[in-house]
């Protein structure tokens, strides 16, 4: 007869799994990994404490911007989009240098290659997101405080 399984056996970590994860975040460039596996789920990060985006707010923020354009280009159109601005990381969007700042730009603003145009916050650092290339900004694609996914299009320059 079979020995009765132990409750904490079932769940046991598998530490070669782990480093696993860690090479893999190292080997990638990435900041964090999360892996499922029935009722088993591992998040490993790197640098600090992870950051969470809420997907029902992004999604939520993402119809209303559809909505606000009257309709325009779906988020995979505007990732393809030339002039799109994409976030390098996972983190919160900052459209002002502080709170109470104007914002550093508004749609119609004419912007010059290297100009900060957001900050995306991650692991409780600032990084200024600058514009690729000179242009004018055609849409804003977030609202200022948002979580956002690496390689989420946050503005459209043109």
């Amino acid at each position: 007869m079979a020995a009765p399984k132990d409750k904490k056996s079932d769940s046991r970590i598998d530490q070669q799994m782990i480093r696993d994860l860690a090479d893999l975040l190292n080997e990638t460039g990435l900041t964090e990994i999360e892996w499922n596996e029935g009722p088993l789920k591992v998040r490993v990060t790197k640098g600090g404490t992870p950051i969470y985006a809420a997907a029902p707010v992004a999604a939520a923020a993402a119809a209303a911007a559809v909505a606000a354009t009257g309709g325009a280009p779906a988020a995979s159109d505007e990732a393809s989009h030339p002039g799109a601005v994409k976030s390098p990381m996972v983190g919160t969007v900052y459209t002002a240098p502080e709170p109470g700042a104007a914002t550093f730009v508004k749609v119609g603003d004419s912007v010059t290659a290297g100009q900060t145009v957001l900050i995306v916050e991650a692991m409780k650092t600032m990084n200024p997101i600058t514009a690729p290339k000179g242009g004018r900004i055609a849409r804003i694609l977030i609202e200022n405080q948002q979580p956002v996914e690496f390689g989420q299009p946050l503005l459209i320059i043109e």
